[in-house]
C-alpha cells in the first residue's frame, strides 16, 4: 500500500483507500477540460458552465478507473484469488492482490477484466455522447466523447505487453501457459516492462524537447512503469531463489516489540536503546501486532513531547496482508516486502495470533544469498538484540 492512502469505505467488500497524489490528476484534468479543450471548441459559454462540465467529467473517468480496478478484484476474488484493497493515486490505480493467480487460465482472466472493462465503458460513452446530443447539447457531449476516448486510450495503454500493465500480465499467463514455467514467465514479463518504459521515457524526452513540457507526463509514465517492472524482476528471482522455504525458516524470532500504550520515553528506555534494529513492530496489550514504527517515527518528536506521546498514537496500521503464520512460504511475503524496503515489515504470528517474528527486506535479501550458496538460513551467529534466531533483520532497513 502507498504511503499516504487514506481508507475511503468498501464496495462488495474490498476495501478502497485514495493517496493524495490522485488530488493533482483530478485538478490537472479539470482544469485542462475547463480551459482548453471545452473553451476551445465551444467558445462564448460561461466559464463556471466550463467549470462545471469539466469537473464532473474528470471526476466521471475517476470512476472509470475504480471500475477498471474493480473489474480486477472481483474476477480475482472468482479465480480463489484474496484481494486486500484497490487503491487510486497519481498514474491511476492498482488492485492490491494477496496471492498469485492459480494458474494461467485464472492469470490471463484477471488481466483482461480491467481493458475489457475500460473499452466497454469506453465505447457505451461515445454511443452515448452521439444519442443524447439534440438533448444534452455540444459542451455534455464533448465531455462525453472525451471520456470515451480517454477510456479507449487506457484500454489500449494497459494491453501493451509489459509488467506490470494488463498487458505484461497477459504476456506472462501466455507464456506461462506455454512453458509451464510461471517465474520464467514472470521474469520475461517483467523484463519486456522495463524495456517498455525506457521506450516511453525516451519517447517522452523527444516530445518534451520539441513541444516543451509536453512529454513529462510520458515520461512519467515510464519512469513508474520502469521502477515496477523492475520490483517484478527482483521478485521473481526472489520467489526462485527462496523455492519451498517458509516463513519461520527467516524469520526474527521474539523480536524487540513497542507497546502501543508506552510513551516513546518508555519505549527508548527499553530493550530498544540496545537493538540494532530501526523498525519495530507495535503490538495491543494481548501481543497482538497492531502497527509498525522506525526509529525515524520516533525522531521526529521533540524530548519533551516523548514523555506524553504514545506509541500507538504514532505508529503506522499493519495491514491484515503483512500479518501470516510461520508455515507461509517465504516467497509469498516478497513481494509486500520488496515493494516496501525499509518501510514496512512482516509481523509472523502463531495460532492465538500472538507476535512470534518479524521478516523484513533484509531477511529475504540474505535468505535468497544463503540459499543461492547452498548455506541453511540458520548456520550463522545470533546478534544481540535479535532474539535467539536470525539477526540481520531490521538492520539496514
Amino acid at each position: 500500500m502507498l504511503r499516504g492512502a487514506i481508507p475511503a469505505g468498501r464496495i462488495a467488500g474490498i476495501r478502497i483507500s485514495v493517496h493524495w497524489s490522485l488530488l493533482p490528476t483530478l485538478a490537472l484534468l479539470a482544469s485542462l477540460l475547463s480551459l482548453s479543450i471545452l473553451p476551445v471548441h465551444f467558445a462564448g459559454r460561461p466559464v463556471l458552465l466550463y467549470w462545471i462540465i469539466g469537473t464532473v467529467a474528470a471526476t466521471g473517468f475517476i470512476l472509470t478507473l475504480v471500475a477498471h480496478e474493480f473489474a480486477h478484484s472481483l474476477v480475482a476474488r472468482r479465480h480463489g484469488v484474496s484481494v486486500d484493497r484497490v487503491t487510486l493515486w497519481l498514474l491511476g490505480g492498482m488492485s492490491e492482490l494477496r496471492e498469485e493467480p492459480p494458474d494461467p487460465k485464472a492469470d490471463l482472466h484477471i488481466a483482461l477484466a480491467g481493458p475489457i472493462t475500460s473499452l466497454l465503458i469506453g465505447v457505451v460513452s461515445l454511443v452515448v455522447a452521439f444519442a443524447v446530443e439534440q438533448v444534452t447539447g455540444p459542451l455534455v457531449t464533448a465531455a462525453l466523447v472525451w471520456l470515451g476516448t480517454a477510456n479507449l486510450i487506457v484500454a489500449i495503454f494497459n494491453l501493451l505487453p509489459g509488467a506490470p500493465l494488463d498487458g505484461g500480465r497477459v504476456l506472462r499467463a501466455v507464456l506461462w501457459h506455454r512453458s509451464g514455467d510461471r517465474l520464467a514467465a514472470a521474469t520475461s514479463a517483467a523484463r519486456s516492462g522495463r524495456a517498455l518504459g525506457l521506450v516511453l521515457i525516451l519517447l517522452g524526452g523527444a516530445q518534451a524537447n520539441v513541444f516543451g513540457s509536453g512529454g513529462i507526463w510520458l515520461m512519467l509514465l515510464g519512469w513508474f512503469l520502469r521502477s515496477a517492472a523492475h520490483v517484478e524482476l527482483m521478485t521473481a528471482s526472489a520467489r526462485h531463489r527462496l523455492g519451498d522455504l517458509h516463513v519461520a525458516d527467516a524469520m526474527t524470532p521474539t523480536p524487540v516489540a513497542a507497546a502501543a500504550g508506552d510513551t516513546v520515553e518508555e519505549f527508548l528506555a527499553s530493550k530498544a536503546s540496545s537493538s540494532h534494529h530501526r523498525i519495530f513492530p507495535v503490538v495491543d496489550p494481548d501481543v497482538h501486532p497492531v502497527g509498525v514504527i522506525t526509529l525515524s517515527d520516533l525522531a521526529r518528536t521533540t524530548p519533551a513531547a516523548r514523555r506524553r506521546t504514545t506509541i500507538g498514537s504514532l505508529a503506522r496500521t499493519l495491514p491484515d496482508a503483512d500479518i501470516v503464520t510461520g508455515d507461509t512460504l517465504l516467497a509469498d511475503v516478497t513481494r509486500a516486502v520488496l515493494l516496501r524496503p525499509g518501510l514496512d515489515l512482516i509481523a509472523v504470528v502463531d495460532s492465538e495470533q500472538h507476535l512470534t517474528g518479524i521478516v523484513t527486506a533484509t531477511d529475504l535479501v540474505r535468505g535468497c544469498d544463503r540459499t543461492a550458496l547452498g548455506l541453511s538460513l540458520r548456520d550463522h551467529p545470533t546478534m544481540p538484540g535479535s532474539g535467539s534466531g536470525s539477526s540481520s533483520s531490521g538492520g539496514p532497513d
